[in-house]
């Protein structure tokens, strides 16, 4: 199972063109997204820190934390993103313990992408 087969159905997609701002870095979050189609560039005082392609998300720390996004997400081509609100979320981890263990996993790769960076 991967992530897009959670959202094969969804209806009430977001379509960005190319450049469209999703978030930007600092403001206050309640949402993270899924890429249904097209790549998100994820950028940190302006310097781009990752590509998020198809059937992978982004902004999740929103949902795990209070505190203001810290990173831009900018829609590096047209695309169109599910957006997962905190009740959402939920009821994924909840009902489907594999959206958890993905979210978890992403986390950790970037985690440790950090860490390569400042070792």
């Amino acid at each position: 199972m991967d992530l897009l087969s959670l959202f094969h159905k969804e209806k009430d997609l977001g379509d960005y063109a190319e450049g469209d701002v999703v978030f930007a870095e600092g403001e206050r979050g309640d949402k993270l997204y899924v890429v249904i189609e097209g790549e998100v560039s994820l950028s940190v005082r302006d310097t781009e820190v990752d590509t998020i392609k198809s059937g992978e998300v982004f902004g999740e720390m929103a949902l795990i934390d209070d505190e203001p996004r810290s990173a831009t997400a900018k829609a590096k081509t047209a695309c169109k993103l599910a957006a997962v609100d905190e009740r959402r979320f939920t009821f994924l981890v909840q009902q489907t313990p594999y959206f958890a263990i993905q979210v978890m996993r992403l986390m950790a790769k970037r985690l440790r992408a950090i860490n390569d960076t400042i070792s």
